[in-house]
């Protein structure tokens, strides 16, 4: 897996946190325990950032670039996905018309609720 900018100065975000997972079915997957990273196509939080979900905290432990083409069956299931076919379609029903290229590149952030 590439991980480019993992433990190199990230460059600047393109959107906020609060944008990061926002379909109600994703919430619900966070919420879970089921869903713990979102994909990308801009960089939406700084690590050790923290996204609140109807009222619990969620902390960014890791932010890095990925491939489409190096997503792996385990990668979609951090997505709440059984297999990257299943992601695929998600994905590809909520962006009609968007290619789905292996060398499109997105930025993943893997998070974990806070216990408080």
């Amino acid at each position: 897996m590439t991980t480019q900018n993992e433990n190199n100065a990230l460059p600047p975000k393109t959107c906020t946190i609060e944008r990061l997972v926002t379909l109600p079915e994703d919430v619900e997957k966070v919420l879970a325990g089921q869903k713990t990273a979102t994909r990308r196509n801009g960089r939406y939080a700084d690590i050790g950032e923290i996204m609140t979900l109807n009222d619990k905290d969620f902390v960014v432990e890791r932010v890095y670039s990925q491939s489409l083409g190096e997503l792996t069956d385990e990668h979609a299931r951090q997505e709440g996905y059984e297999s990257v076919e299943e992601y695929k379609q998600s994905i590809l029903s909520i962006h009609p018309g968007m290619p789905w290229l292996p060398q499109m590149r997105v930025w993943v952030h893997e998070f974990r609720a806070v216990e408080k």
